[in-house]
Parts: structure tokens; C-alpha cells; sequence
């Protein structure tokens, strides 16, 4: 019963166990899913899941019959047009990344746009190259096609080498879009999780960096081979800074006018995009003008610049991915779907939380998955989002994937009639058009002094996956920033944080005792908490805490304790010992046993439970022992664990938690757990945790719970500082005293106690605990209460009932005490 008073409630209801409360509510035994249930499960075919199968698989069933013609479809067409034109030229900016010729990032940027107008679930994102991927798909195509691959009398000239590294970089991606498919079909888009903002953002800034510095070859005209080996980017500067006298100088200008010019206008972009109607295509417009420029200076014929070169119109016709190269870029191809996705993911997250729609991880890898293959069987590189270009997309008005298609329309104009116009563009020009883009991933530099402040273990995460993926290189430094995260999460479980509670206020809250100081600590009573899972990483720590926290180490107590034991049966047996009233008294003028004669028993022995049964006396282990005897005093009797952290148990640790608990039991130490989780309790009897030392009635509902039914075992009121009197009391309606009570003492909480409708009071003087029963069926309550008589006021002691009359008086109701 809960009962709302003013800012304050009153529950009545019993001191709960685990057990009694599963008893008195009737809990159910419901049958839980194994892996096998689940499998069958998932492979069910009903006409039903059928259709769910199909409308998942292909959503453009869902939001395609809805769209809103008229609303939208101007919309759209102006953001495709906008972002077709941002991805021809990412296109062919991106494929110099990937050390192929441009023309091929026209493919990239078409295929996947199409494949994920089917059966992608996000509205707004642009799908087609991004730097990060092209980048890494470059270091397996460099990897396995040299740039001195001439030298080796295989291939002679640079269409050759271009046509295996083209071949190269589709096998990749073909086969990571295989792995991405296959990812998405077994519901594996949770793995995402397992990449956090931290390493994704310190990830892409590495990444960026080398971008950086793999478009310097073509800003300054250098025949740069390619490195993609661990200090790779080491390598590359130094053959950069090597060759720098041989820079082409018009290449280097243009390439710094275009980074101004791109920055410049970008920033203003930003600055003014409220008053803009739509953000200035600066990279269209110096794109037009520098192919202007190169045609009619002739930039190639007066300064030798690297220019763009023949566009091949149409299609290719789809190939086979290479066999051999799919046996050697395993490892490159996993990369490249787990960063292409989890870049992809992240962005279209943003989107569907901005626009109030759902996503599906499990389709956004069906979908990617298949543009990889699709895009890889006709020759392009892998896909994914770039923020950029998507950011285009939304601010344009795009509304749906109609404007990817629109923007596939604008790229596939390009490829079959006016790619020719671009054949003069300076490479310089696309390089710094790439690094232009940047500038969002270059600026996440900020974000180490923010995770400083805010979370050290993830400014750690930023900084160790930034150099790995610097100085490893990205494949290799992506694998080493996981597992380097992963660790971090053990560590941080291998040392929970675990704390000694009090009770604040004398009510039903407990938190860390030095935090506070109105606390209240039952006597002889430690409550622990573990704020982690318990594992076989951890366990040792928890019991290491656990011993600390309460002040003694029970095995070493135990030991000590049947060591003594054993040393008063032979002082019994030679007459040295005699019983008395008053105890065990010695006789013995002098006393001395080295410890190496009691350690000849086995450590077995001295491990067992204290055994007192032949004795002709009580042992008092409290109080003072006969000479010569010394054991370790123990000065609380109940042990509190808080388990409503502690999410999971493994096997390892069960066992050495349970080698503890009878460690404390042994020494006559009550053991409770409070708080577990649902399921807790279930596991332990199914992994034989309990036997006639740990059994399951140590399991209570609330830590509160587990107080009450302390106090009431050990009869508190025993301790001469409290003295319990118990009382009846006769009125009319229990409830109508409640009010009144919560309102003469607003700082009550009113808690259960131990029987049905009982109510426990705690006040932080006079009144240290009254327990109140009420009957319906006697119209009466009967109560018992504990006060500090000389606690606050020596001078005038408090009779035990005082508070019960005077409450009672002021309260006018009419009642009797016996």
C-alpha cells in the first residue's frame, strides 16, 4: 500500500526475502529462450513473416507509396541536381586516392545511389565515395600493384598498371560488400556498437591526415610511390620532402588558390547559411572555371601539369572479381565494410533522430553491402556517406532518396555525354577539392581537450586510435584501437567501484557514507556495494575490497579461531584450563606453543567450520580469552552486499564468491544479498551456489529489507543504549493517524517493516524506530517503539512510550496504552 502525503509517501508492507516476496506474489516460472529457440525462431516461415521479410528487405514499398508528389518532388529534384554535381566531383577527386584514374570514380558515385534507393532505410544520406574508404582501398590496390611494377617486365606501360589496380580496387570492394551483406542477413548490425564516437572521430582524423598527405604527390606534381606498411606515412614524406626541389610550381599555386578559395567560401557557407537560399557550389564553380582556364592557356602544353585525360563514355561491361585478389585483401576488405558502415550508420543516425524516423542497422548493411558489389562488379571503388555531401543533400531540401536518384541522373549525364569537358582539368585541382572537404574531420582535433575534461578513458581511446591509425597505418591501426578499447572496458571492470553504504536520513535510502552526514550505520552492520559485473577478471579485487571494507580477513579469523580451539582442548586436557561461572580460567603459570606445533594440522582442518560441541563451555569470541590465547576480534555480525549493480555472475567468480561467503558464515558472520537482478537467484541454484552454509533465504528485495529483518533477528533494542518497549494502541482507523504523523513529523519516511500493513518509523532523535501493525478485522494497531532515552537530553530522559502518548494526545484520537 502506497499512500501519498503531501511531498512525502507512506508504504506499508512486509520485510521482503527474495523467496517470501515470489511466494506471497505467486511469481511466475516463465520459460526462457535458448540460442536454439531463438534460431528456430528467426528461420520460421509463416505467410505472416514472409511479408514482414519482404516489406524489411525492400523498404521503398513503405515510404515510396506515401511519398508527397506534390509537397516534395521540387524539392528533391533541386537537392539531387546540387548534390549529383558535389559527387561527380568527389568522384573523380576521391579516385586519386584509391590510385586509379578519376574516370572511375563516376562509377562509385552511381551504382551504389541506385542499389540504396531500393533498399536503404535512410531518407537524407548521400551514398557514394568517401575519402576515408577510398583511401583505404588505395593502400591494398599499392599494396598489391606497385608503383614499380614496370621495372619487373610484367607490365610496360601505365594503362597496364592502371587496368590491374583497377581490377584491384573492385575485388575489394566486391568482397567487402559480400562481407556487409552477409553481416546484414545474420542480424550482426549491433556490431557497430563495439566502434564508439571516440575511436570513430579520432579513426576519421587520422584518416584525414592521410589524405593529406597522399594528395601532396599530385599538389606538387611528385613521383611519389605508394606506402602501405606501418610508418607508411613516414615514408611518404620522406620521399616528398626527398624530390621537393622538383616541384611543378604551376601545380602548387593552383592547388593553393583552389584551398583558399574552397575554405573561404565554405566558411561563409556556414557563417550565412540562415540568410542563403542554398549553400554556394564553390566546388562546381572553380571546378568549371579551372577546366576553363587549363583548356585555353593550355596549362599542360606550357607548364606540364597533370591533367584529368580521356573520360571513357559509357559503361564498362561488369566482371568477375579477381580470385587471387580476393585470397590476399581479406583483411582489407573486413576494414573497409566495419569503417564504411559505421561512418555510414553514424551519419544517416543523425538524420532519422533531426526528421523523426526509424533506421535499421541489419538493412543499412543489406543495402551498403549490396552497392559494394554492384558498384565493384563494374569497376567502381567502395561506397559509403560522406557528411559533406549529405549535408548538401538535407540543406538543399532534399526529402527522400529521390534525390540520390536525381543525383545519379546528374552523374550519369556526365558519363555518357559532357564527361569530355572535364578532360583538361588539372589532378591538382581534384586533390585540393578532396582536402577542401576535410576540414570537418580535420577540426575534430578539438574534441581531446574536451574528452579531458569530461571522460579521460575516452581522451585515451582518441589519442592511442589517432597515432595507431597514423603510424600502423589505418587497417592495422583500426584492429589495434578496438582491441586497445575493448581493453579499456576491462580494465575499468577489473576495478569496480565499490563502496560502504549507510542509511541517509533515516529513511529508505542508502548511498556512499562519506558523502554524507546525517547517516545512520546499524550496529554491527556492513552494507557493500559492487558497481560492476562480477567476472573472473574481477573477483579477486571485489574480495580484496570486500575484506577491507570490513576490517578483518574471516579465513585468517577462522584459522586463528581453530588453532585456539584446538590449543583449549589440550589446555583442558592437562588441567590448565578450568570452567567457571565466569568462564575459562587459567591455571597455568606460564603458557607458550609456537605456532609451527599448531600449524602441523593440515590447512584443511583449519579451513572447517568452528566446532564447540565437546566443549564443556560457550566460547565468547567477543570477549576476553585466557591467557596465551589471542584471536582476532570481530566487531560485526551482518554483512550487507548490494547486488542491484551487479548485472552479471560468471562460473570463475561464482565459485570464489561462494568460497567467501562460507569464509564469513564459518565465523558466524550473516551473509545478505540484496538488490539482484531478476534471474539472478535462478542461475546460482542451476550452478549448485547453495548448500547448508549459503542458502537462498540470504537473498533480499531492497537493502532496507535486509536492515529490518537485521534488526529485528538480532534484537537491536538489547544494546544499552536503546531500550525497546512495546505498546498497543486502540483507535478507530489506522489510516487516519497516517496524515497526522507525516504532518507532526515531516521528516518521517515511513517504510515497511514486518508484517502485512506494518509500517516502520525512523526520526533522527527521540523516536529512533517504531513498528506499527495494523488489523483491519480488529478496527485496532498494535506497535512497538525504540527511543534514546538520555541520547539528547541526560538531563531529562524520555520514557519509551512518551512519543507514542504524546503523538497520540496531540493527534485527539481517541486510544489506550498498554
Amino acid at each position: 500500500m502506497v499512500e501519498p502525503v503531501g511531498n512525502h509517501y507512506v508504504v506499508a508492507r512486509p520485510v521482503y526475502s527474495e523467496n517470501l516476496f515470489n511466494e506471497e506474489h505467486e511469481k511466475l516460472h516463465r520459460y526462457h529462450k535458448n540460442f536454439w529457440d531463438h534460431l528456430k525462431l528467426y528461420f520460421r516461415c509463416s505467410p505472416r513473416r514472409v511479408k514482414k521479410i519482404a516489406l524489411g528487405l525492400f523498404p521503398i514499398t513503405s515510404w515510396l507509396p506515401a511519398y508527397r508528389f506534390r509537397e516534395w518532388i521540387l524539392s528533391d529534384i533541386v537537392s539531387g541536381i546540387n548534390t549529383g554535381l558535389v559527387a561527380v566531383l568527389q568522384g573523380l577527386a576521391y579516385a586519386l586516392l584509391v590510385n586509379i584514374p578519376p574516370g572511375y570514380g563516376l562509377y562509385a558515385a552511381f551504382f551504389p545511389v541506385l542499389v540504396y534507393f531500393i533498399f536503404g532505410t535512410s531518407r537524407h544520406i548521400s551514398v557514394g565515395p568517401f575519402p576515408v574508404l577510398s583511401l583505404m582501398v588505395g593502400g591494398a590496390v599499392v599494396r598489391l600493384v606497385p608503383d614499380d611494377i614496370a621495372g619487373n617486365g610484367t607490365s610496360t606501360n601505365t594503362s597496364a598498371i592502371d587496368e590491374e589496380r583497377v581490377m584491384v580496387a573492385a575485388s575489394v570492394t566486391f568482397l567487402s560488400g559480400v562481407f556487409q551483406l552477409l553481416l546484414g542477413i545474420f542480424q550482426f548490425g549491433f556490431f557497430v556498437i563495439y566502434l564508439s564516437q571516440s575511436l570513430i572521430s579520432g579513426f576519421t582524423t587520422a584518416a584525414a591526415i592521410h589524405v593529406v598527405v597522399s594528395q601532396l604527390k599530385f599538389m606538387l606534381q611528385l613521383p611519389v610511390p605508394g606506402f602501405n606498411e606501418p610508418l607508411g606515412i613516414v615514408y611518404t614524406l620522406k620521399s616528398v620532402f626527398s624530390q621537393i626541389t622538383k616541384t611543378n610550381i604551376a601545380d602548387l599555386v593552383t592547388s593553393l588558390v583552389v584551398l583558399f578559395i574552397v575554405f573561404v567560401v565554405k566558411e561563409m557557407n556556414d557563417r550565412y547559411k540562415a540568410k542563403l537560399p542554398t549553400p554556394i557550389p564553390i566546388e562546381l564553380l572553380v571546378t568549371v572555371l579551372a577546366a576553363l582556364l587549363s583548356h585555353f592557356l593550355k596549362f599542360e602544353e606550357k607548364f606540364n601539369v597533370a591533367v584529368v585525360g580521356k573520360l571513357e563514355e559509357g559503361f564498362q561491361s561488369p566482371v568477375a572479381p579477381d580470385v587471387g585478389v580476393l585470397q590476399k585483401c581479406i583483411g582489407d576488405a573486413i576494414s573497409i565494410a566495419i569503417v564504411g558502415f559505421a561512418v555510414a550508420f553514424s551519419v544517416a543516425k543523425v538524420y532519422s533522430i533531426k526528421h523523426d524516423y526509424p533506421l535499421d542497422g541489419n538493412q543499412e548493411l543489406i543495402a551498403f553491402g549490396l552497392g559494394n558489389i554492384v558498384g565493384g562488379s563494374f569497376k567502381g571503388f567502395a561506397s559509403s556517406t560522406a557528411l559533406s555531401r549529405s549535408g548538401v543533400q538535407e540543406s538543399t531540401g532534399g526529402k527522400t532518396q529521390i534525390a540520390g536518384v536525381i543525383s545519379a541522373v546528374i552523374v550519369l549525364i556526365v558519363i555518357l555525354a559532357i564527361g569530355f569537358l572535364l578532360e583538361p582539368l588539372q589532378k591538382s585541382v581534384l586533390a585540393s577539392l578532396a582536402l577542401g572537404n576535410l576540414k570537418g574531420m580535420l577540426m575534430q582535433f578539438k574534441e581531446v581537450g574536451v574528452l579531458w575534461r569530461k571522460d579521460k578513458y575516452d581522451c585515451v581511446i582518441w589519442v592511442v586510435t589517432f597515432l595507431a591509425a597514423i603510424f600502423l597505418g589505418l587497417d592495422i591501426g583500426l584492429a589495434a584501437a578496438v582491441a586497445f578499447q575493448l581493453l579499456t572496458v576491462v580494465i575499468r571492470s577489473q576495478i569496480p567501484s565499490c563502496t560502504v553504504l549507510a542509511n541517509v536520513g533515516r529513511s529508505n535510502v542508502y548511498r556512499n557514507r562519506k558523502d554524507y552526514t546525517d547517516i545512520y550505520e546499524p550496529e554491527g552492520v556492513k552494507i557493500f556495494r559492487c558497481a560492476s559485473p562480477i567476472f573472473f577478471a574481477n573477483i579477486e579485487f571485489f574480495r580484496e575490497k570486500l575484506i577491507t571494507a570490513v576490517g578483518f580477513n574471516p579465513l585468517r579469523v577462522l584459522r586463528k579461531r581453530n588453532k585456539a580451539l584446538r590449543k583449549i582442548r589440550k589446555m583442558l586436557k592437562k588441567g590448565e584450563l578450568h570452567v567457571t561461572p565466569k568462564g575459562l580460567i587459567c591455571t597455568a603459570n606460564h603458557i607458550h606453543e609456537s605456532d609451527d606445533e599448531l600449524d602441523n594440522n593440515s590447512i584443511e582442518e583449519l579451513d572447517q567450520p568452528t566446532n564447540v560441541a565437546d566443549l564443556p563451555i560457550q566460547i565468547n569470541w567477543g570477549a576476553d580469552l585466557p591467557l596465551g590465547i589471542t584471536v582476532p576480534r570481530v566487531n560485526i555480525h551482518s554483512i550487507i552486499l548490494d547486488f542491484s549493480s551487479v548485472s552479471f555472475l560468471d562460473f570463475s567468480a561464482m565459485r570464489v564468491l561462494q568460497k567467501t561467503l562460507k569464509e564469513f558464515v564459518r565465523i558466524n558472520i550473516d551473509i545478505y544479498i540484496a538488490g539482484a537482478h531478476e534471474g539472478f537467484l535462478d542461475k546460482l541454484e542451476r550452478c549448485a551456489f547453495f548448500d547448508e552454509e549459503i542458502k537462498p533465504s540470504m537473498f533480499f528485495l531492497t537493502i532496507h529489507d535486509a536492515v529490518l529483518h537485521i534488526l529485528l533477528k538480532k534484537d537491536i533494542a538489547s544494546s544499552p543504549k536503546l531500550k525497546l518497549t512495546k505498546v498497543t494502541l486502540r483507535f478507530p482507523s489506522f489510516t487516519t493517524v497516517l496524515p497526522y504523523i507525516t504532518h507532526r513529523y515531516p521528516s518521517m519516511l515511513y517504510i515497511a517493516s514486518c508484517d502485512l500493513s506494518s509500517m516502520s518509523l525512523f526520526k533522527k532523535r527521540r523516536v529512533t524506530a517504531m513498528t506499527i501493525s495494523s488489523s483491519p478485522a480488529m478496527g485496532c494497531a498494535a506497535g512497538s517503539a525504540r527511543t534514546e532515552e538520555a541520547a539528547h537530553n541526560p538531563d531529562r530522559p524520555l520514557a519509551p512510550d512518551s512519543a507514542l502518548q504524546e503523538l497520540l494526545r496531540e493527534a485527539e484520537l481517541p486510544s489506550s496504552l498498554e
